[in-house]
């Protein structure tokens, strides 16, 4: 994490102001045939039958499940033995190909509906697929995070490259990859530019392509964005577990109906229940929060921090977590920020405000890198719902033509629509030879 001095903020800021006059536009879609304009309903369902592109199933391209013992002297906490190796998936072509490493979303599995179909689209189109988790997924941070903290963005991505360089060297021996190609989406995006300036300090990849798709521009500013949608829950969000329940009612009767689990847990819940906008607002809220608090819960642990779980307190595998789950069902992302990852950073960065922490958790950080970057090309939605007010221009000042603005989708929620899907491709054109 790199704090600026005021001087150089100031540059920074001058340069910011000029650059409009002098940027490309971004590619702005017309035309478009996606069919879900509300952002809430596209984020919440994704794309609807009927729009989504021919491709092979995960068990058609072989999608494996794989082990790797990323710290094999590290010990864990009781509580979570079964997470001490990492968890990712890869399907790989019979014949040279390129290679492409798939990061996951917030919470998300490398398994996970957005990465397999992903995958699904690259192996297609000739590459080897290898498929990881976020940095926020707790088996990533039981087995992969240094400090098992994760939202610090040039550490994490230090523990994603570390990974894909542990990956690769197990593969290479066994595939020709002709060249090595990143994508990801939401916080995987942003995560992937986070590596892809890694990569060119360390140089084991030398990637040829990178894909941003709807990344957020401050971590910050999108997880106060999703804490707050937990507010419109009905009657508040002193009826987070009236309203969760809810939720896991109408969950078990999809399951119950369908004898199935497949796609996401909001969509499966959305069909279940009939949703106002200001409840999907809420389920997407909800959705997070069970998400982000998993992932506090187990940093916790690791750490004996004493955040939820009173420090020194050890639990075994086999302890009621009830109180636990109610507890961090209502504290936000933001109160983890403020009460246990500022603080278990601050001591490395002693003159660090959390100002200075907030600025440093963000794009706007290596904006000057990706300004240059030609690589690297965006994916996002003039929509999206983790983007404060003005953000997307973001893209357009630091990307210009690289960036593709897609008038409406939500977040991902349009990621495989078959338009969306043949342009996610198409920019890695060339790389399959």
């Amino acid at each position: 994490m790199t704090f600026a001095n005021v001087s150089q903020r100031l540059m920074v800021g001058v340069y910011a102001l000029l650059l409009p006059l002098f940027a490309s536009a971004t590619v702005t879609v017309e035309n478009y045939g996606y069919p879900l304009t509300d952002r809430y309903v596209a984020t919440v369902v994704g794309t609807p039958e009927g729009y989504e592109p021919q491709l092979p199933t995960a068990e058609q391209i072989n999608f494996r499940k794989q082990w790797l013992d990323v710290f094999p002297e590290r010990k864990l906490p009781d509580l979570i033995w079964y997470g001490h190796q990492m968890i990712y998936s890869v399907a790989l072509q019979d014949h040279p190909a390129p290679l492409i490493f798939l990061i996951a979303g917030t919470g998300a599995a490398h398994n996970g509906a957005k990465n397999v179909n992903m995958a699904r689209a690259f192996f297609k189109a000739g590459f080897h697929i290898v498929s990881l988790s976020s940095p926020t997924y707790p088996n990533f941070v039981s087995s992969a995070s240094t400090t098992g903290v994760v939202g610090h963005a040039e550490r994490d991505a230090q523990d994603l490259y570390r990974v894909m360089e542990m990956i690769w060297a197990r593969l290479d021996k066994d595939i020709d990859a002709t060249s090595f190609n990143l994508a990801g989406y939401s916080l995987g995006a942003f995560n992937s530019a986070y590596v892809a300036k890694l990569d060119e300090e360390r140089k084991s990849f030398n990637f040829r392509k990178v894909l941003l798709i709807n990344p957020p521009v401050s971590l910050y500013n999108s997880i106060s964005l999703l804490d707050r949608m937990v507010e419109n829950i009905p009657g508040g969000e002193d009826n987070f577990d009236k309203f969760f329940d809810r939720l896991v009612t109408g969950f078990g009767k999809v399951y119950k109906d369908e004898d199935v689990i497949g796609g996401d847990f909001l969509y499966q819940a959305y069909k279940a229940m009939d949703l106002r906008d200001e409840e999907l607002a809420a389920l997407i809220g909800v959705s997070f929060r069970i998400s982000s608090g998993s992932l506090v819960f187990t940093s916790d642990v690791m750490t004996d921090f004493g955040y939820v779980k009173p420090r020194g307190l050890e639990l075994d595998r086999y302890a009621d977590l009830t109180v636990y789950n109610q507890v961090l069902n209502h504290l936000g992302f933001t109160d983890f920020y403020h009460n246990f990852f500022y603080p278990f950073y601050k001591a490395d960065y002693p003159g660090a405000s959390r100002d200075d922490f907030i600025s440093a958790v963000s794009l706007k950080s290596i904006a000057d890198y990706l300004r240059g970057a030609q690589k690297i090309t965006v994916m996002h939605n003039q929509d999206d719902i983790i983007l404060e007010p003005g953000e997307i221009e973001f893209f357009n000042d630091v990307f210009g033509d690289r960036a593709t603005i897609y008038p409406h989708g939500g977040h991902c929620g349009n990621m495989n629509y078959r338009d969306n899907v043949a342009h996610m491709v198409a920019t890695f054109a060339g790389g399959a030879n």
